[in-house]
């Protein structure tokens, strides 16, 4: 499931994946194959991108 809450979030930091994966210390691959939903990235991972976009968990992990 593609994860379009974090490219979003992204987006409106005006965030390119290559800055949010320097930022998490991930490649932008990375970056990539979780917004297309093809990583499942480990909770640790989560929390920093959650942390440097300024989001919950919730906000951008939890499927409704």
């Amino acid at each position: 499931m593609k994860n379009l809450k974090l490219k979003s979030a992204r987006a409106a930091l005006d965030l390119s994946q290559q800055e949010l994966a320097d930022a998490v210390g991930v490649s932008r691959q990375t970056i990539n194959a979780i917004e297309k939903g093809n990583y499942n990235p480990t909770i640790r991972l989560c929390v920093a991108i959650c942390k440097a976009v300024g989001k919950t968990l919730d906000e951008l992990f939890w499927q409704e």
